[in-house]
């Protein structure tokens, strides 16, 4: 702002004021919350250096040859994601041909300096997609903005891309009103960051997927040696105003409520429950009001944004199961033989249904007998390819095939890898179920019956294995 000099008395008070809290918060060699990085240096695979930026007087250029001597030329692969050199910790990933290393003299938060990075990648791939030589060259213009607004003296500032793309843009800055000036300033300085006002929409329209991975690893006995379920509950608002949502699954900890709760039990008898092992929400969530009252409530951003991530192991309905029989037949033939079954509701289909069955390497040849679906054999991968468009549930098909062998005389047994597959099922595996989403806008007068809502549940295999 502009100081005409009617507020000098207050001018000074407030300089004081700061001048109190930095001497509160003065970092003693004791003291590393406070401690962040000394600059950021992008390099490519040869250790030239693309970007750089230092934000404090601690760090000199000679840092820059440093890294690419210890690191990008050295020797030996370097394995470890922080490197000290010289009383220097470089804190470094790879992305393509591109590394990026943060650096600093300080011992500080690695925990934070990664989180700022993999922010600072994201960013990048917001902006102009895939992170490589070429496009760090093209837009090196931009990447100094974005390092500029994302990182002041080494402490990370604004690093939700949302915020940053309604003031740095392509084209460059655009020229604003003072209202626009205003509303810019409190979505970055003010606790709702990630979503603007004075959004509108002629239909309020809430849109919600859960999205699932399913990975096993079954023994060809049939017996389950490890299963688990990754999710991501995607949301996409379109929604006007500041709309308060309320979002509710079947989860053991949300359906049986907050300790004290006198409609627990009847719950717990009403409806089947999951078991959730971790999860990890969105920064709109209030988490103190899910850990208080078991409820997710949310101001959502506008647009598409993740939720909630979530993993469970227990009581996963397997969409498929692969029954496997392997005869060899002397030392030139196997004969092989694969059974696949659905076990969903009748009513429902699976879809790109592809079985990856693995050939020994001597293969010269294999003879395919198939029930449904299209088999082929590609020598390039060793692999029998089985791939079915569309399958009901409770359905069952299988493929057989006679591999013949070149004679060989490696006395090496092959060492049969297991049977993989690829499927994508319209439910979720871990039994996962939207109980209630709910808006309230009491500002535009629009309510939850006035919004249209859609949930899809989808799963994909992740690493689906049975061992033959």
């Amino acid at each position: 702002g502009v100081n005409d000099g009617s507020n000098s008395d207050t001018q000074a008070q407030r300089w004081k004021w700061w001048a109190a809290i930095i001497k509160d918060f003065h970092i003693s060699d004791k003291e590393s919350a406070f401690r962040m990085i000394g600059g950021i240096f992008i390099y490519n695979h040869k250790g030239e250096v693309l970007i750089s930026k230092i934000y404090r007087d601690d760090i000199g250029r000679s840092v820059i040859d440093a890294f690419r001597v210890n690191v990008i030329h050295a020797r030996q692969q370097v394995r470890k994601p922080v490197t000290n050199i010289a009383r220097t910790s470089f804190f470094h990933t790879k992305r393509g041909n591109v590394w990026i290393a943060a650096v600093s003299r300080q011992n500080c938060n690695a925990a934070m300096v990664f989180e700022l990075i993999n922010h600072l990648c994201g960013s990048f791939v917001s902006y102009f997609g895939k992170i490589n030589e070429d496009s760090i060259k093209n837009n090196f213009v931009l990447i100094y903005e974005l390092l500029d607004e994302m990182v002041d003296f080494g402490y990370p500032q604004k690093t939700d891309v949302g915020i940053l793309k309604t003031f740095i843009t392509q084209q460059g800055i655009k020229s604003t009103t003072r209202e626009e000036q205003n509303q810019l300033t409190s979505q970055v300085t003010g606790q709702i960051g990630w979503r603007r006002e004075g959004i509108k929409y002629r239909r309020n329209e809430l849109l919600l997927d859960v999205l699932e991975n399913v990975n096993l690893l079954m023994s060809a006995q049939g017996q389950v040696l490890s299963v688990h379920v990754s999710g991501r509950v995607i949301m996409k608002s379109y929604l006007s105003g500041m709309p308060e949502c309320k979002f509710g699954m079947n989860d053991k900890v949300s359906v049986e409520g907050a300790p004290g709760d006198p409609n627990a039990e009847r719950r717990k008898l009403t409806k089947p429950t999951i078991a959730i092992d971790d999860c990890n929400f969105h920064q709109c969530v209030r988490l103190s009001k899910y850990e208080t009252e078991r409820s997710i409530s949310f101001i959502p951003p506008d647009g598409e944004f993740e939720l909630m991530k979530y993993r469970t192991t227990k009581d996963i309905s397997l969409p498929f199961r692969i029954i496997p029989l392997v005869r060899e037949v002397g030392r030139t033939k196997l004969e092989v033989k694969v059974v696949l079954k659905s076990n969903y509701k009748p009513q429902l289909f699976g879809q790109k249904i592809e079985v990856r069955i693995p050939t020994p390497k001597s293969c010269s040849g294999v003879q395919l007998l198939c029930q449904k679906g299209k088999a082929k054999y590609k020598s390039s991968e060793n692999a029998i390819l089985w791939k079915i468009k569309r399958m009901a549930g409770m359905k069952e098909c299988q493929i057989s095939a006679e591999i013949e062998l070149l004679p060989s005389s490696d006395k090496k047994k092959w060492n049969r890898p297991p049977i993989s597959m690829n499927f994508e099922v319209p439910f979720a595996c871990s039994g996962l179920k939207v109980r209630y989403l709910k808006v309230f806008e009491p500002k535009l007068g629009y309510s939850d019956q006035d919004t249209i809502k859609w949930v899809r549940y989808i799963s994909k295999s992740g690493s689906y294995e049975t061992r033959t």
